[in-house]
């Protein structure tokens, strides 16, 4: 039987040329991590977590109050309807902003309370897509904090 030692010259060029794959793959993988979303939607989000027993008392103390909100995003404007447990409407004053979830892109709402606990604010050319209204009513018993996700068309 005859060795003839050209013949295998190649199999070493497949572990280099597997390792550089392997290489490339990661370079990828580590770009899209980079460049993408964080995933941290809080700010000081490591403080608030240490803090989290005041967020749960402050969530408590909202779901004391017994206020529902409903918050709508309809032809460019917000409207937002606030009562107490008895139904009746909620007085104060509402301040707030629009969020897109993902590019930390923020939009400012400037509220006009057009009826007993209704209040209304317009968007000027508005992007498409999913938001986060985060607003703060700030009545006369407490204060109630609204996190809501709307849809522009």
């Amino acid at each position: 039987m005859n060795y003839d030692p050209t013949r295998s010259r190649w199999i070493p060029w497949v572990f280099v040329g597997g390792m550089m794959l392997v290489v490339v793959v990661n370079a990828v993988m580590v770009w899209f991590a980079l460049s993408t979303f964080t995933g941290v939607s809080t700010p000081r989000a490591y403080d608030r977590g240490r803090t989290y027993n005041d967020v749960l008392a402050e969530a408590a103390r909202q779901d004391a109050l017994g206020w529902q909100s409903r918050v709508t995003l309809q032809g460019g404007i917000v409207s937002v309807e606030i009562r107490d447990p008895q139904n009746a409407p909620v007085h104060g004053e509402l301040l707030g902003a629009l969020h897109r979830p993902l590019n930390r892109e923020a939009v400012p709402l400037h509220f006009q309370e057009y009826g007993p606990g209704r209040f209304t604010a317009e968007v000027v050319n508005l992007p498409a897509g999913q938001w986060e209204a985060r607003l703060t009513l700030q009545g006369a018993a407490g204060r109630l904090d609204i996190r809501r996700r709307v849809v522009a068309r």
